[in-house]
């Protein structure tokens, strides 16, 4: 007798772990659509019972619900599974949204790209729609041929330039996707442009080109190297001197020749210093370590003071010989001519140290 209750139990057991687990509130469910009567929309649940969606729940999917039919299989969240009359409560609006944003992370991983309409603008980027949910784009993730090129850095001017994107359609990919904030972060580098990558495929490191100055920012110079081509001069490959502001060499229209020094992901760098000789190559013909030259300040930073000694040839004053940035700048002032020794020398580096007073080292 006690091996069959043995025997009975273990079926039981067996049965009870085969069974499919009641849901509770939150899970997300699918069922077949049963009826719509009087604003309730009934969901089949097998083996679970019958859902439903009413009250405030419906008139939150009313937009979803129009577009319903009977026999349909749709998915909803569980709000509550003890109502009065029996029903599984159910949320047609807040499955949506979890599903939702479970494709956003799916799409963050894959690197799934999309096309969306600009809705809006503000000074740090563009507002998109991505199926209902609001989502940012970043100006620092426009690509060149969008990005704002304003000359003086003033945000109302960026922000005017960013407005005219408003409307347009732009290609796009997710790189965050955060459903607890419900944030949504987009970029529009990295995604796949055919037309622009044939065009980048004409050229390779090494050619030198003439294109025209389209835009300036503060870290460098957008050149059009062909239309629907731009490059970028990064402020450390317009001059071998100090170059403090790209303004100050170019406004846009000019024509420039400039060389190509990498390209990368479709994107292509360029340089113009690099087709002007190296002066360092020159000045380890002229100088050595001890010898007593003449430098006009040019600059202080939080090391010193750098001095130029003949163009493009600059070396640095440690503020470490004044003891502080104060008597530093007590000492030296911007624009005039000062007598240095040279205390270090490396034209392959392109370092010089200057010690201030013409005295050896």
């Amino acid at each position: 007798m006690e091996v069959e209750e043995n025997k009975e139990l273990g079926l039981m057991a067996a049965f009870a772990d085969k069974a499919p687990t009641p849901p509770k509130p939150g899970d997300i469910i699918e069922g077949t659509v049963l009826a719509l009567d009087r604003a309730r929309l009934y969901i089949d649940l097998p083996p679970f019972g019958t859902g439903v969606i009413f009250g405030r729940e419906y008139m939150n999917a009313r937009e979803v619900i129009k577009r319903t039919n009977v026999g349909d299989t749709v998915a909803a969240k569980v709000i509550a599974t003890d109502t009065k009359d029996g029903y599984i409560e159910l949320s047609l609006k807040e499955a949506r949204q979890a599903v939702l944003w479970a494709e956003a992370e799916d799409a963050v991983k894959q690197k799934k790209q999309f096309e969306l309409v600009i809705k809006e603008a503000n000074k740090g980027g563009l507002i998109l729609d991505w199926q209902g949910i609001a989502g940012f784009l970043p100006a620092s993730q426009l690509k060149a041929d969008h990005y704002p090129r304003v000359t003086d850095g003033d945000k109302d001017k960026i922000l005017d330039e960013l407005r005219k994107l408003v409307g347009q359609k732009i290609a796009v990919s997710l790189i965050s996707a955060a459903p607890k904030e419900g944030k949504l972060i987009f970029s529009e580098k990295g995604t796949d442009d055919k037309e622009k990558r044939e065009l980048v495929e004409q050229y390779q490191v090494g050619d030198t080109v003439d294109g025209e100055v389209t835009g300036m920012v503060d870290f460098g110079v957008f050149v059009k190297l062909e239309e629907g081509l731009e490059g970028l001069v990064h402020i450390s490959e317009i001059d071998w001197g100090l170059v403090d502001d790209p303004r100050h060499f170019f406004k846009v229209g000019d024509k420039v020749k400039v060389k190509i020094i990498d390209i990368k992901d479709g994107k292509i760098s360029l340089s113009v210093k690099a087709l002007k000789e190296n002066p360092w190559a020159e000045a380890a013909k002229r100088y050595n370590k001890g010898d007593k030259v003449e430098g006009v300040v040019i600059k202080f930073n939080k090391h010193g003071a750098l001095a130029s000694i003949e163009e493009g040839i600059a070396g640095l004053v440690h503020v470490s010989e004044f003891g502080t940035e104060d008597k530093l700048r007590q000492s030296l002032e911007l624009g005039k001519r000062y007598p240095f020794t040279i205390s270090l020398f490396d034209p392959k580096e392109m370092r010089m140290a200057l010690a201030y007073g013409g005295e050896k080292k």
